[in-house]
């Protein structure tokens, strides 16, 4: 029986409490929730139990857009009985006896700081992308988990959704030939003009979320290039901040505002290992009516693309590309790509992370998996900064580290 322990209880914490309980329902019975972390131990109280603690938050966008920030507000008593503990100091809650592994959903500024209790004090964690706040960070808690040979994983949701599985199935199973580019972005939308993102002003911060866009969605980008297309060997990329000033209108009618000092906006070229070439866009500027690129993402080869749902031949013909996936892939596949019949992006994840818990091998989003993610989209930034294209792998071993040295300085990783 594992565990876990869940320090930070924001809004993201429902889909992961909806990820356990599909577990739960479908009689995965290794883990137990056994304690809450929380600054505000309110927070955690909003969680705990079904008819106690505060009120729930109202989601920050349309429960219909799917968005794991709108899941419904779900309680630890409605995936399992029993006790859960509540800390508002994570290392007290580590330190406990009461918890075996560890779920960090606090932001990102302190997670290389979880970690490092976490895994000296002999803890398996997962935790929510992006890895850390910056490369170095992110370096520290791989190789700290590989030394003490825990289980380390990072929550990146967009791999695990279906088309996403299917994009890659398609381009694996050579279904458009050689992959030649590929594009993916939009610019302008929810939180644009100047709308505070998720009402969390740290993502505008660069001292606590690293980057703007380049960061938060950045890493999803990255991921979703390299799980269909292969590694980024290389990134040439423009960013920039075009509102410094970003605001959220409180119930009570005041306003909350926030100075960005990191980018709202980005547009980058990354050059694959196989050397196919890819576009990535974002802004959180711009306006609400949001500029996408038609049929994307798309994914172009010598023989056939793939854009959005659909697969796209040399002579014209279109198919379902869902419906070939799933009538295609061969019960191993299945059950790799969709363990249990599971199809929610958190449970998949867990029950990834539990299965490699017991296994003791690396989950398939690992700790070294958000590490190059996160070292891809600090790409973004590093090529902003230094005017010129810059390798991931400088990136990745800290040769490039131009834009994140005033944030390990601050932390004290320079040492």
């Amino acid at each position: 029986m594992i565990r876990i322990g869940i320090v930070g209880c924001g809004r993201i914490l429902n889909a992961h409490l909806q990820g356990y309980l599909r577990l739960r329902e479908l009689g995965v019975d290794d883990f137990r929730i056994t304690a809450l972390c929380a600054r505000n131990p309110n927070d955690a109280l909003m969680f705990r139990k079904r008819g106690e603690g505060p009120t729930p938050r109202p989601p920050v966008v349309d429960p219909a857009s799917g968005d794991a920030l709108a899941a419904p507000h779900t309680y630890v008593s409605d995936i399992h009985a029993g006790d859960v503990a509540v800390f508002t100091d994570y290392n007290e809650m580590i330190n406990s006896g009461m918890v075996d592994a560890i779920n960090d959903f606090t932001t990102l500024a302190v997670h290389h700081d979880v970690a490092r209790a976490a895994l000296q004090a002999g803890k398996h964690l997962l935790a929510q992308k992006p890895l850390a706040i910056s490369v170095r960070a992110g370096r520290m808690m791989v190789d700290l988990a590989a030394q003490r040979q825990l289980t380390l994983g990072v929550f990146e949701n967009v791999r695990q959704m279906e088309l996403v599985r299917a994009q890659h199935w398609a381009v694996a199973h050579g279904l458009i030939g050689t992959p030649q580019f590929a594009v993916l972005g939009s610019l302008g939308g929810l939180w644009s003009p100047q709308r505070i993102v998720a009402e969390t002003p740290w993502r505008h911060q660069k001292l606590r979320g690293g980057g703007g866009g380049s960061i938060d969605i950045g890493v999803h980008q990255m991921d979703w290039m390299r799980y269909v297309m292969g590694e980024v060997r290389e990134v040439s990329a423009m960013a920039a901040t075009f509102v410094p000033e970003r605001t959220h209108t409180n119930p009570d009618g005041s306003i909350m505002r926030v100075t960005a000092d990191v980018d709202d906006t980005y547009m980058a070229t990354v050059r694959f290992e196989s050397n196919a070439m890819g576009q990535l866009w974002w802004s959180w500027a711009g306006q609400s009516d949001a500029v996408t690129i038609d049929g994307g993402p798309a994914f172009v080869g010598t023989t056939a693309a793939i854009r959005g749902d659909q697969l796209v031949y040399a002579d014209g013909r279109r198919e379902s590309l869902i419906a070939r996936f799933q009538r295609d892939m061969t019960p191993a596949e299945r059950q790799q790509f969709f363990p249990l019949g599971l199809t929610d992006p958190a449970a998949i994840s867990q029950y990834d992370w539990l299965q490699a818990i017991a296994q003791g091998t690396d989950p398939e989003t690992s700790g070294m998996e958000g590490l190059r993610d996160l070292a891809a989209a600090y790409a973004i930034l590093e090529s902003n900064a230094l005017g010129q294209r810059v390798a991931v792998a400088d990136v990745l071993d800290g040769t490039v580290a131009g834009y994140q040295h005033d944030i390990d300085a601050h932390y004290g990783l320079l040492g």
